[in-house]
């Protein structure tokens, strides 16, 4: 079994975390404990998002122009009736 640790934590904290604790395990229809649900947060701060990609894709002018050239032609397909 791991170590465990205590934290501290304000009152406030403990009562949004145990709220938390409850919606989760209502939303897996299994008992989770504190732990579970500061993994199960913890999982989301490091999720990407795709504003993280912003600026990632160096594109060169031939590619920007063929990628266009396909749009325009995907666009001519769409019909609005």
């Amino acid at each position: 079994m791991e170590e465990s640790k205590t934290i501290k934590v304000s009152p406030k904290v403990y009562t949004e975390l145990n709220a938390f604790t409850n919606l989760l395990s209502k939303r897996l229809k299994k008992r989770v404990s504190v732990d579970d649900a500061l993994e199960d947060l913890l999982s989301h701060v490091y999720r990407k998002k795709p504003s993280d990609f912003a600026g990632a894709w160096v594109m060169g002018d031939e590619e920007e122009k063929e990628i266009k050239d396909s749009l325009k032609e995907l666009w001519r397909t769409w019909k609005v009736d």
